[in-house]
C-alpha cells in the first residue's frame, strides 16, 4: 500500500470522521429499533400485515434510491444527510401519533425515502471529502468504524427502549426516537462538503472523467451509462448488492430464529446483543480485510455461508456464536465490497452508481424475504436461514473461478485499488 500521509490534513480528517460517526450513531439511536414489530402486534397487526409493512419499507427504498442519489450529485450532498433523519422523525411521530395500519404503512414509506436519501449520498460525500484530503486510502477503516457507530447507536437503543417504555410507553419511545433524529440532522449540518478537489491536488481516477455541472436528468442518464458501459463498475454494483442483500433480510428473522432455539423472550435480546457484537467487530476489522486477496476476499464470504447455515442448524442457543461470526464476517464484505464500488466509479455520478447499488440490494432483499417466508413455512427458520446462506457460498466460488480482472472484488488496500487499472 503507498501511504500518503504527508498530503493528510489530520484535522480536517479527524472533523470528517468523528463528526459522520457522531451521526452514524445519532441516526441509529431510535428507541423504537428494538419494539416496532412488538408495538404493531400490540396496535392489534396480524402477522401478514406486519409482513406487507416491510415489504411497503423496501419498496419505498427501491422507489426513491436511484432518483434522490442522482439529486444528491446535483444538489448538496450534505443538504440531504441532513432531510434524511427528519424525514424518518416525520414518520415516527406518526407512529406514536396515530397508530394504525395506515400511519405505519405511510410511516414507513418515511423511512423508506430517509434511508434513501442517506444511501449514495454519504458514500458519496465521504470519498470525496477524503479523496480531497489525500486520505481516500482510509475510505475503507472510515466506513467501517461509521457502521460501528451505527451498531452501537443499536445496541444502546435496545438497552434503554425496556427502561423508557417502562416509564412513560410508547409515546415516551416515539419522542426520544424523534429527538435522536433531530440531533442526527443537526450534526450532519457540521459535515465538510468540497465538490470540487482542492487547489494543487493530483486529480484521481475518481475526476478524470468528470461530467462537468449537469443537471438531474443528465446526471441520472450519466450514472446509469457508467453502470451499463463500464465492466468494472457494473461488477461492483452487483457485488455490493448480492453480499449486503442476504444477512440484512436474515436479520429481521433472527427473533423468531431465537425462540426456535428454545429460549424464553427475556433471552431473546442477549442472543440478539451477540449478534450485533459480531458485526461492531466486524467494521473494526476493516483494515485487516483491506489487505485481503481475491482468494481471502472468497474465503470471507465462505465464512459467511458456513456460519451462518451452520449455527442455525445447530437449533441451540449456542448456534449464535456462529451467527455472530457470520454476521461480522458478513458486515466486513460489505465494507471491502463497497471501497471497491466507491474506488471503481468515475465522473460527477458517484451518488448515483452507489444508489443503484443500494436499490439492487433492495430488490435482492425482498426476493429473500419471499423466499424466506415459503421456505420458514414448509421447513421451520433453521432450514430457511440455511437454504438462504447459500448464495455466500455460490458467490465465493464464483470469485475463485473467474480472473481476478472481471471479479470487482478488493485485492489489497484501497489506495491500490485507486491506482489500478480497470
Amino acid at each position: 500500500m503507498i501511504h500518503i500521509a504527508s498530503r493528510v490534513s489530520d484535522p480536517a480528517v479527524r472533523r470528517l470522521t468523528t463528526t459522520l460517526y457522531g451521526y452514524a450513531f445519532l441516526s441509529d439511536l431510535v428507541l423504537l429499533y428494538p419494539l416496532y414489530v412488538v408495538f404493531f402486534a400490540d396496535t392489534g397487526l396480524s402477522v401478514g400485515q406486519i409482513s406487507s409493512l416491510f415489504v411497503v419499507w423496501s419498496a419505498a427504498g427501491i422507489l426513491f434510491e436511484v432518483p434522490s442519489g442522482a439529486w444528491a450529485d446535483v444538489v448538496s450532498r450534505r443538504l440531504l444527510l441532513c432531510l434524511a433523519p427528519l424525514v424518518a422523525a416525520a414518520g415516527f411521530a406518526l407512529w406514536v401519533s396515530l397508530p394504525s395500519y395506515p400511519a405505519f404503512a405511510v410511516g414507513f414509506l418515511l423511512w423508506g425515502a430517509g434511508g434513501a436519501l442517506v444511501s449514495g449520498a454519504l458514500e458519496a460525500l465521504v470519498w470525496t471529502e477524503l479523496d480531497r484530503l489525500g486520505a481516500v486510502d482510509r475510505y475503507a477503516r472510515v466506513l467501517g468504524r461509521a457502521r460501528t457507530a451505527g451498531v452501537l447507536g443499536v445496541v444502546l437503543s435496545g438497552v434503554l427502549a425496556g427502561p423508557v417504555l417502562a416509564a412513560g410507553g410508547y409515546p415516551a419511545i416515539g419522542a426520544a426516537s424523534v429527538l435522536a433524529c433531530l440531533l442526527a440532522a443537526v450534526v450532519a449540518a457540521r459535515l465538510p462538503e468540497h465538490r470540487l478537489p482542492a487547489a494543487g491536488s493530483p486529480r484521481s481516477p475518481s475526476e478524470l472523467d468528470d461530467d462537468g455541472d449537469l443537471g438531474w436528468w443528465e446526471t441520472l442518464r450519466a450514472g446509469l451509462t457508467q453502470v451499463r458501459t463500464r465492466p468494472p463498475v457494473r461488477a461492483a454494483v452487483l457485488l455490493v448488492a448480492v453480499v449486503a442483500a442476504d444477512w440484512g433480510a436474515l436479520d429481521e428473522y433472527t427473533p423468531l430464529l431465537a425462540l426456535d432455539t428454545g429460549v424464553g423472550a427475556k433471552v431473546v435480546p442477549l442472543l440478539l446483543l451477540l449478534l450485533w457484537a459480531g458485526v461492531t467487530i466486524g467494521g473494526l476489522l476493516a483494515p485487516v480485510g483491506e489487505r485481503l486477496g481475491r482468494r481471502g476476499y472468497a474465503a470471507l464470504l465462505g465464512v459467511v455461508g458456513v456460519a451462518l447455515g451452520g449455527g442455525a442448524l445447530l437449533r441451540h442457543p449456542g448456534g449464535f456464536g456462529l451467527l455472530a461470526v457470520a454476521f461480522g464476517a458478513a458486515q466486513l464484505a460489505t465494507v471491502l465490497a463497497d471501497a471497491r464500488l466507491q474506488a471503481r466509479i468515475v465522473g460527477n455520478s458517484r451518488a448515483t452508481v452507489t444508489s443503484m447499488a443500494g436499490m439492487a440490494t433492495d430488490l435482492l432483499i425482498i426476493g429473500t424475504y419471499a423466499g424466506y417466508g415459503l421456505i420458514a413455512t414448509a421447513a421451520g427458520n433453521a432450514v430457511a436461514f440455511a437454504v438462504t446462506a447459500g448464495p455466500y457460498l455460490v458467490l465465493g466460488l464464483v470469485l475463485l473461478t473467474r480472473r481476478r480482472r472481471g471479479t470487482g472484488v478488493p485485492t489489497g488496500g484501497t489506495a491500490s485499488v485507486v491506482r489500478g487499472p480497470d
